[in-house]
């Protein structure tokens, strides 16, 4: 199959907290040669206009999309939702919702990590996000990328995998989940607002019976291609979706370059044929 035909369904900006600007991945989708990208930004859409619009310049399908954050048993659980309606007035209400969860969130590490010595400030993560091109100016609009940035300017960390590791990951130092939407309602919020809902990335939540009952709840489809996902977590969920009648969906989950890393793959580096958009579109309630 030809380049030209395929699509990635899992990328990140600066309007959430990738290094690239909206219009800046719509341009290097199509310089890798997609045929459509999505653009999923964690918990906004504040990018998609841009990203649309420079699609149509270019001639690039854009499927507006975003990347909502959830929890089940304590674990982060994230829902894929895509063309959810953005004029839809209890849908903008939600998403602001999630955002003080994440404002929330941050301003927690950044207390574990002034209890652990760390005199970091949410100030100081800001202008490091404002410094990486990240249009911010409060707990909000930042992420733990820039707070990882933060700890190695000063030093507390060596670099991004560090600094997860010690500090920001699930197993990290400061790392906590305050209370958020169950990734049931995160799908019930896609569908009411009319979007179409995947499941992002399985493979990383190391327990399949959850995403099984997420399954059962309702979703589209289930990302199966991603660039954390090894041959056997592919395998595996290619079933799933066979078994449970869904979408087989993909993306890089690409969210730029930082510190000469691409993270988490490069774009189109995880993708899936263009008839996959088309029948995501056919799902749209």
């Amino acid at each position: 199959m030809a380049v030209m035909e395929r699509a990635d369904l899992h990328t990140h900006s600066t309007a959430s907290d990738g290094t690239n600007g909206p219009a800046v991945v719509v341009r290097l989708a199509k310089e890798a040669g997609l045929a459509a990208v999505a653009l999923t930004d964690h918990d906004t859409m504040a990018g998609c206009a841009e990203a649309v619009a420079e699609g149509s310049r270019i001639g690039i399908q854009v499927v507006p999309g975003i990347e909502l954050s959830a929890v089940m048993n304590g674990r982060d659980i994230h829902i894929l939702g895509y063309w959810c309606d953005m004029n839809d007035a209890k849908w903008q209400e939600r998403v602001k919702v999630q955002q003080s969860f994440r404002g929330r969130r941050n301003l927690m590490m950044i207390e574990k990590l002034q209890e652990l010595g760390i005199a970091i400030t949410l100030e100081e993560v800001i202008s490091v996000a404002q410094r990486h091109g990240k249009k911010a100016d409060s707990a909000e609009q930042i992420g733990r990328p820039h707070l990882a940035e933060a700890l190695i300017e000063r030093g507390a960390a060596a670099d991004m995998k560090e600094a997860f590791d010690r500090y920001l990951g699930e197993h990290g130092a400061v790392y906590c989940n305050p209370p958020r939407p169950t990734p049931f309602e995160a799908v019930d919020w896609i569908r009411e607002a009319g979007g179409v809902c995947v499941i992002a990335h399985p493979g990383l939540y190391g327990d399949d019976s959850i995403v099984e009952e997420i399954v059962k709840h309702g979703v589209h489809g289930i990302e199966v291609y991603h660039s954390d996902h090894s041959p056997e977590d592919e395998k595996r969920y290619a079933a799933m979706a066979e078994r449970f009648g869904l979408v087989m969906t993909g993306g890089s989950d690409y969210h730029g370059e930082k510190r000469g890393v691409v993270f988490h793959g490069p774009l189109g580096g995880r993708s899936v044929d263009i008839s996959v958009v088309k029948r995501l579109q056919q799902l749209r309630n």
